[in-house]
């Protein structure tokens, strides 16, 4: 029998999906397999419309070799478990004579917990948690989102919360879920042989491809346990999050809550002396918490110092005592044991990873503002640890045993892959493996840029409003407003408004309220994200404004979305104390921090919010930048290389003209 090639796999991979091949996802997909073979690494860039699932899931599949895939959010992770791998894996096997295997694995924290559901959980007397289902009112939403859950246990064959729908709250999931640190383990539970986490991590281990998210990645990479079977081939798609992800797995936290908790869940466990140095460790804690300013801390200061060794040690011997103490009169105590042991540890490791200090970890301060004022609570405190940065992790962890392909439609910034490749710890392309230049024993890899199906000169216009007033940090920026507003009425609503932090939307959705009350304005955090998206789909004089998650998340084919504004460039807050400490670092070595950190994270955050504008080919618009930055300073140049090839022009005439246009085109179209 010959081996089927490659395009023929394609090709019936994509007319199985009721898809279209691209020239890009060819090119691709043969790119992909090359990595593959050889045991090299690749990043891949393929524009909206490509079809990259496709174009990696075809060579991987074909090679046979196991291949885990991670993605970064949950709509993809679906596409993949339920639309793409199904349909591909009908499709080729015929062609391959074998039927590949794939399954979705998630951290144990997304799976109904058997013994929690059943025996309840410990109960968190402060915060008023329920250890019986009985004890919450069955009228009440949580009571009724329980009993949901108990009838949902018996008929779900996955116990994971995405299957879950309607969706509950986190508290209401807190009841039946565990964390790893938790769970009783398979062997000590009376549930173990029917635990839905145990069936996944089964069902991953007998897999060809396993689609995952870049937290368990992450997990995965840096505790040293291994959470996801061997593998031969690292697929990471949504590749620009990876280094978020991972910092943010990388992050240890405390708070007077989290310490506070540890010490109610050990107190009946332990003995008296154990339980009251824990206790006073807490309050000493706490105290300083009280007082604390937000800002990082570049040193420890002696009382904090002092304050985080008592709370290593207290909690040091509790967790011995914790292994040896036996209370007849606890319910279950080998739940309420694990629960306490997991409190107690996480708090242990945080307080001797800040003790010990690390030149490489970055520690601050941090508050929460409590909604309806500006005073503090101490409860909105916290303290926070987090690597300056986890490229030479991933370096070592992920790049070390496997072939590794990153795609994203957003991986060249400023025209070429070195800044991403950098976050990732791997040298200017073409550098590494050089015989005695300083990076030879660095990760070999290349890049490329399978480009898009659309053309976005012509269905797409990049416009800068030059003439606007530079943005400042303080004050209303009314000529935004105003430029904002008629950029608005000459689109006939149809606006995705991208806003550098939610004060920013918030203010803009209230004036503009008022301003065109005929065009509705919805607010991301007034509804849930998807009942926000569904309302704007739906009509094309609606906006929608919101932050971050917009910028990033929104797919709107068609024309309810024809202008796409973005109240100014997103540099990093200058106060915040990780991307501040990073950008220090890399002047202190010699480079310039800020083109290196702020504006590679905003030409990021900005090649991402374009995208929210052409998602089909029929698709035209605008890309409205207000902020006069982008066309006047040096950076401009770098961030404009960054976001796709749009018409560039900063005429607001020509653009009030081209919306106008644009928009009677829609309408005479019944859109």
């Amino acid at each position: 029998m010959t081996k089927p090639s490659l395009p023929e796999l394609l090709h019936a991979a994509v007319a199985a999906v009721g898809g279209t091949e691209r020239p890009g996802q060819v090119t691709m997909a043969e790119t992909v397999a090359e990595a593959i073979d050889d045991g090299s690494h690749l990043l891949v860039q393929a524009g909206t419309g490509t079809g990259k699932s496709l174009g990696y899931l075809v060579p991987a599949l074909a090679h046979g070799e196991r291949v885990v895939v991670a993605t970064a959010t949950l709509a993809l992770q679906r596409q993949l478990v339920e639309r793409d791998l199904p349909r591909t894996v009908d499709a080729l096997h015929p062609l391959l004579r074998r039927r590949p295997e794939f399954a979705m694995l998630k951290g144990r924290s997304n799976y109904l917990c058997l013994h929690r559901l059943r025996e309840g959980a410990p109960q968190d007397e402060e915060e008023g948690l329920f250890d019986q289902f009985e004890a919450a009112a069955p009228t009440s939403k949580l009571g009724q989102d329980l009993l949901r859950m108990r009838d949902w246990a018996d008929e779900t064959e996955t116990g994971d919360r995405d299957d879950l729908t309607p969706g509950v709250s986190d508290r209401a999931w807190s009841q039946v879920t565990v964390s790893s640190r938790e769970c009783l383990g398979a062997t000590k539970c009376a549930y173990g042989a029917e635990c839905f986490a145990e069936q996944a991590r089964e069902r991953a281990k007998l897999a060809d491809v396993i689609v995952t998210n870049h937290a368990l990645l992450a997990i995965d990479a840096i505790e040293g346990a291994p959470v996801l079977p061997q593998h031969e081939v690292l697929i990471v798609d949504e590749a620009h999050e990876l280094v978020s992800r991972v910092t943010g797995v990388a992050t240890g936290e405390l708070t007077p809550g989290q310490v506070n908790r540890a010490v109610r869940r050990s107190a009946k466990l332990v003995n008296e002396k154990a339980a009251d140095q824990l206790q006073t460790a807490a309050e000493t804690f706490e105290r300083l918490m009280e007082l604390a300013l937000p800002g990082r801390l570049e040193e420890i200061p002696e009382d904090l110092g002092y304050a985080l060794m008592a709370l290593r040690d207290a909690a040091r011997t509790v967790i011995s005592a914790l292994g040896s103490t036996r209370d007849k009169s606890v319910q279950d105590e080998d739940a309420v044991r694990k629960q306490a042991l997991a409190s107690v540890e996480s708090i242990h490791d945080v307080a001797e990873r800040i003790s010990n200090g690390s030149e490489w970890d970055v520690v601050w301060y941090e508050r929460h503002e409590p909604r309806g004022g500006a005073a503090y609570r101490h409860s909105g405190a916290s303290l926070r640890v987090a690597p300056m940065s986890v490229s030479g992790l991933l370096r070592e962890k992920l790049f070390a045993e496997r072939s590794v392909v990153l795609t994203s439609a957003t991986l060249k910034l400023g025209g070429d892959f070195n800044g991403v490749g950098a976050s990732l710890g791997l040298a200017p392309e073409g550098t590494a493996g050089t015989e005695g230049a300083e990076t030879e024993d660095l990760p070999v890899w290349k890049g490329i840029d399978v480009g898009s199906p659309f053309d976005y000169g012509k269905q797409g216009i990049l416009y800068v409003a030059k003439h606007l007033a530079r943005p400042s940090r303080e004050g209303t920026r009314s000529d935004m407003l105003d430029e904002l507003t008629e950029l608005i009425e000459a689109s006939g609503g149809r606006t995705l408004g991208l806003f550098s932090s939610m004060r920013a939307a918030q203010s803009a959705a209230e004036e503009l309220r008022s301003r065109i009350p005929d065009y509705p304005i919805l607010l991301q955090g007034e509804e849930t994200l998807g009942e926000l998206i569904k309302a704007f789909a739906a009509d094309p004089k609606t906006c929608l404004f919101g932050t971050l998650s917009l910028w990033q998340g929104v797919d709107v084919p068609g024309a309810s979305c024809q202008l796409v504004v973005m109240d100014k460039i997103p540099f990093p807050r200058p106060d915040d104390p990780l991307m501040s400490a990073r950008q220090k670092a890399v002047e202190e070595a010699g480079g310039n921090g800020f083109m290196a950190v702020a504006a590679t994270h905003a030409a990021l955050l900005m090649a991402q919010g374009a995208g929210r504008l052409v998602r089909a080919s029929g698709d035209r618009g605008v890309v409205a930048v207000l902020d006069p930055r982008l066309a006047t300073a040096r950076y401009g140049s770098y961030v404009k290389a960054s976001l796709p090839e749009f018409w560039y022009t900063t005429d607001r005439n020509q653009v009030r003209r081209s919306l106008s246009a644009i928009d009677a085109a829609a309408k005479a179209e019944g859109q």
